[in-house]
């Protein structure tokens, strides 16, 4: 199958310090690829990458190929259309990655508006409803001129999905979506992001630190430490049978209902 977005050799500088070194991996139309490492490791300054979204602080080299276009050479409007309407992001923390001072409906509205500059204000309204019904947002007509601190953690996080899914997205970046999250909405969240992929065929790219959620979404995996990849595997085989060192420690740094709580957790390294 053909590869829907190639990175290689991807480098990610800030000044003297080398977030990223080496990395590159494939996504199919229609996978879902975890990306799995502790904090600093690079997953979320390679998502940021794809997205064109580090700023002129970050040196970046290497190719970032979507369909066979450079992303890296890209630049003004021609990222930006690509950005949110082909390849969409849900960012980690939802209270800051929305505007508190901006009604919900609003903002999901105007993610379309910015691709659909045709569209009536009332198209967009009707379309950012549809969005908002389709990540099982309760009443959201009603809600649609709500602000987010009038909803909880779990339904901020899909105010977010419907944002990033509004213009059918054919890869979808999710960067932590589910950190800040209790364990019960933890699991409604990843079903719903489980139902939305495969009913739309998307292509997801899951970003966690965490191997044992990963597995529940992706059916490939790859490990990132000091900002490269170190494994890469189908999921299933990389979490009963890891080949590397650091991928065994991070399933042994994982507590399970058998840990001996009298003992320190294995040490990620």
């Amino acid at each position: 199958m053909a590869a829907l977005l190639s990175i290689r050799d991807l480098h990610i500088r800030f000044g003297s310090a080398e977030a990223v070194r080496g990395v590159g991996f494939e996504l199919a139309e229609g996978e879902v690829l975890g990306l799995v490492g502790e904090s600093g490791s690079g997953k979320s300054v390679t998502a940021l990458a794809i997205m064109g979204l580090l700023g002129p602080a970050a040196k970046v080299d290497g190719l970032v190929l979507w369909q066979g276009t450079d992303l890296l050479q890209l630049r003004g409007g021609a990222m930006r259309e690509r950005r949110g309407r082909e390849i969409a992001m849900i960012f980690q923390e939802p209270m800051t990655a929305l505007n508190p001072a901006m009604q919900i409906g609003r903002q999901v509205a105007e993610a379309a508006e910015a691709h659909f500059p045709s569209w009536t204000g009332r198209e967009a309204k009707c379309k950012a409803i549809a969005a908002l019904e389709a990540v099982a947002l309760p009443d959201a007509p009603r809600r649609y001129g709500d602000y987010p601190h009038q909803f909880s953690g779990g339904q901020r996080q899909r105010i977010l999905i419907a944002m990033a899914l509004i213009n059918r997205p054919r890869l979808l970046i999710a960067d932590e979506p589910t950190t800040a999250l209790d364990v019960t909405v933890q699991s409604q969240v990843l079903d719903l992001l489980n139902g939305l992929q495969q009913r739309h065929g998307l292509a997801m790219l899951f970003i966690s630190h965490d191997l044992a959620v990963v597995g529940q979404v992706a059916s490939r995996v790859a490990v990132m430490r000091a900002g490269q990849v170190v494994e890469t595997g189908p999921s299933a085989r990389l979490l009963t049978a890891p080949e590397h060192p650091y991928t065994r420690s991070l399933l042994a740094a994982v507590p399970t209902l058998r840990t001996d709580r009298n003992q320190p957790l294995a040490k990620v390294g």
